[in-house]
Parts: C-alpha cells; structure tokens; sequence
C-alpha cells in the first residue's frame, strides 16, 4: 500500500484483525457498499471519527463528562455561599474569606500540569478516574473539618483534585467530528451550568436549617456518582495510537461504529509522527517556536477569563449583600445570605444557559477569535455599568448579562484551545491554560471580596483592563481553527 509522507504505519497486521476470515483481498476488490473506504486504504483517527458521525456514542459520553463538569461547577459555586456562612461560624475576618477561595485555586493551579502530564502519559481515563475518587474524599472530609486550618487544608486538596476537570473536554473534544466539535463543547457549559443552579437551590434549601457543613457533605454526592461510572469511561483512540496502542485504539473505534450504527472503516490506522515532540508531550513543547505565540496568548486569555469569571461570582453575593445592608436589612458585621440573595444567586447563574447558546451561534458564523474577543469587550462594558447601579433590580439584570457572557467565553476558550494543539500535546496544553488561569483565580478574591468593599469603582476598573487587554490578545492568536480538524502533528508553519 502507498504511504502518504510522514505517516507511520502502527501495526503491520492491524488489517487481519479486522476481518477475521478471510484475507483481506487487494483494494481493487472491495466494493462491498456497506463498508467505508479511504483513500489509499489507511486511516487517521480524525478521519475515522469525522465517517462515523455524532451518535449514541457521544451522548453517553456527553452525560459521562458533564456529570464531572457539574460536580465541578458545585464545588466552585459552593466557594461564593461558603465565605459570608464561615464569617459567621467562625468570625473569620474578610482576608481569611479570600484565603477560603484563593487555597482552592492555588491547589488548581499547582495540580493542572500535574494532571495533564499523567493524562498524556497514562491517560484520559486514568486521570479522571483518579480526580474522581480524590475529589469525592476531600469533598466529604470538608465537611467535618473541625477548625478553621483544617478547613483550608481540606479545600487545597479539593482543589488540587479539580485540577484535573479539564482533561474531560480534552477526552470529549477527542471523541467529535469536527463539523459538531464547537457546538458540543460549548454544549457541555449547561452541564456546568445546571451543576450551579442546583447548588444554590441546594444552599436554598440546606442552609436555613442543616447548615454549611451539610451543604459541603451533600454537594459531593455529584462526585460519589462520577467516580462510580469512571470504568466505563472510553479511552481516548488518540492517545493509544500516540502511545504505540493501536489494537486498542482500534477497538475503541469500532465501539463507536457499533454504537452509532455506521460501518467500520477498512484499511490499516495510520499516524502522523509528532515534528519536534517525540511520542508525548512536554511542558516545556508548548514554547516550541511553532506554538510559542499560540502558547503565551492563550495563557493571557485564560488569566482573565477566570480572574473575570470568578470575579464574578464572588462579587455577586458581596453586592447582595451591601445592596440589603445599604437597605437596613442588616447592618451588622455578621449578615448570613438570606432567601431573597439565594434567589437573586439563583436568576443570575440561570444567565449561563442563554450565553452558552448565544455562543453556539456566534462561535459557527464568526470563529473562535473574533467570538472571544466581542465577549470580552462586552463584559468590560458591563463590569463598568455596576458602579452607576441604582438598585436592586438593575443590579440583578446587568449581573445577569455579564454571567451570561463571561460563562460562554470561558466554554469559547475551551473550544479553542484543544483545537490548536496536537495529540501528544492537548492535555499537557489544556492543564497548563488551566493551571494559568487559576492563578488569576487566586488574585481574584483580593479585589471581589475585599477591595471592592473599599471602592467599587477601582475593583470594576481592574476587571474592565483585564478584559480589554484579553480581548487584544485574542484578535493576535495566530491561528483560527474554525473548520479545522484536530491535528496529531505539529507543522513547521505552527
């Protein structure tokens, strides 16, 4: 068979175990109408995956996946109900309450890398599986924490469990044609946005009575549930082919045509070796020359999507509750969220669903660049908007819109940033944009919490910068990847 140059046959007897009678005749033979065909009788995993479609395959995976995205997105909404519950338990003072979110992202930030070289070396599955069951022990233990010191360190070790969340876009995006990739990824958001809403419905209902340390035990059950069904996660094929496994990736691809009812394709499994990175990627791969730019930019844009987005959230509940204080409603140092903040929480988180769909459209008719770009703009100007807030209502409305675009800028640059990157390299990529982004969330709770108690109209002037120098350099990314396939190679254009 003609090679195509720079392929590397995995398996020279990958074609007699596909069909297990007969040899396989010459390629002029087959002209079975209810079997695939490639040209030159080899395949890639990107063409495997665009010829057997979106099906029964990737629904089961989709729930797989955003259950761990929504048990993610409850232990970060859980940080914005968790802060004002233990100033009044433990009169801990605001800087503590910062620290009380800062720990969880700096165990993010240090574990992201961690968790993306174990998902490149061992494994999608084995990481998640992993993040799974450490996630679900920390979570509960949280719960029983007898102390204010044990609480923090409890909640680093969550974090450095979360770290790995990330890696279930790089296994789901891995599993998708190209033509539904953006619009499934930007989908996986409502998972994460239904996990914020029924946890503040859960604090709702938990807190009046129960209180933070029940809200903490039962906000895990998410967890319990994820890392039950992890042996049934698939494996990605791409990373068995990367790792010299193609009987297994082989396997797995056959799986998908089986569950989304398509005929397998014929011909032996090809790839491409990876230009400069060998087998499996690096931290240090990401400043090759070819991705240099790429690299630094996406690290920018994901800074101040998180130190944005977390922002936030976390502002949210502190102009609720300087919103009812400047009301009387309570006036005292110590004033726990009350059904009305809970529910006003409630309408705001509810603004993810209409900004996941809003970018489902825009991302498809105007790329990923220009869609990140617009949305960071349009949040600057609503951050801005908050200092001429005139009451309670106008507040919830403008909170609303910015949560709305933020959430999907975020989903945005989660579509984009495993599309740059080759196979070798995706998770390593993913986990250090996460692990940069958290650090902006460690900074965050410093001006949502307590500078903006000082002067609203500096800590909304810092998240408006951000923004605006997000969006510069998401109009400099070098590469749009609107319509392009999932690269396993790194070419020397980049």
């Amino acid at each position: 068979m003609r090679r195509a140059k720079g392929y590397q046959d995995l398996e020279d007897n990958v074609g007699d175990t596909r069909l297990s009678s007969p040899p396989m005749p010459p390629p002029q033979e087959i002209e079975m109408a209810s079997v695939s065909v490639v040209p030159d009788d080899t395949f890639t995993v990107t063409q495997a995956v665009n010829a057997l479609g979106f099906g029964w395959f990737q629904v089961k995976l989709s729930l797989y996946t955003g259950l761990c995205w929504m048990a993610d997105s409850m232990e970060m909404t859980i940080l914005s109900i968790l802060s004002p519950a233990l100033h009044c338990e433990w009169n801990i003072s605001k800087y503590q309450q910062a620290l009380t979110t800062t720990i969880v992202f700096m165990g993010m930030m240090l574990s992201s890398t961690f968790w993306g070289n174990i998902s490149d070396r061992y494994g999608r599955k084995t990481a998640l599986s992993m993040c799974g069951v450490l996630l679900f022990y920390y979570g509960l233990l949280s719960a029983v924490a007898p102390n204010f010191l044990w609480l923090l360190f409890l909640r680093g070790l969550v974090g450095f469990a979360i770290g790995c969340v990330p890696q279930s876009v790089t296994l789901y995006a891995e599993f998708l044609p190209t033509k539904q990739r953006a619009k499934c990824v930007v989908l996986l958001d409502c998972f994460w946005a239904l996990g914020a809403c029924l946890e503040v419905a859960l604090a709702l209902v938990v807190m009046p009575t129960l209180g933070v340390h029940w809200l903490l035990a039962l906000s895990t059950i998410p967890l319990l549930i994820f890392a039950i069904i992890c042996p049934w996660l698939p494996e990605s094929a791409r990373f068995h082919v990367a790792s010299g496994q193609p009987d297994k990736a082989l396997a797995t691809l056959e799986q998908i045509a089986q569950d989304n009812g398509r005929p397998m394709l014929l011909g032996r499994l090809v790839c491409d070796d990876s230009v400069g990175i060998g087998q499996r990627g690096r931290l240090k791969h990401l400043l090759i020359p070819q991705l240099r730019n790429t690299s630094l930019l996406l690290w920018v844009i994901w800074m101040s999507c998180a130190f944005c987005y977390y922002g936030l959230v976390l502002m949210t509940t502190e102009l609720f509750e300087g919103e009812a204080g400047a009301q009387g409603a309570c006036a005292a140092d110590c004033r726990p969220l009350q059904t009305t903040d809970y529910m006003d929480l409630l309408w705001t988180t509810l603004a993810e669903f209409p900004g996941i769909f809003a970018t489902i459209f825009i991302i498809e008719k105007y790329g990923r660049k220009k869609t990140m770009a617009s949305q960071f703009v349009i949040f600057a100007i609503c951050v801005c908007v908050l200092v001429y807030n005139g009451n309670r209502t106008f507040l919830t409305c403008v909170l609303f819109l910015a949560r709305g675009i933020i959430a999907g800028l975020f989903q945005a640059a989660y579509v984009y940033t495993p599309e740059v990157y080759p196979t070798a390299l995706r998770s390593t990529a993913v986990g250090a944009c996460s692990g940069v982004a958290r650090l902006g969330a460690m900074i965050t709770p410093y001006v949502a919490q307590v500078l903006l108690k000082n002067s609203i109209v500096i800590a909304t002037a810092v998240y408006s910068v951000a923004a605006l120098l997000a969006a510069a350099a998401c109009l400099a990314l070098p590469i749009e990847t609107k319509g392009r396939e999932m690269k396993d190679t790194v070419s020397p254009s980049g």
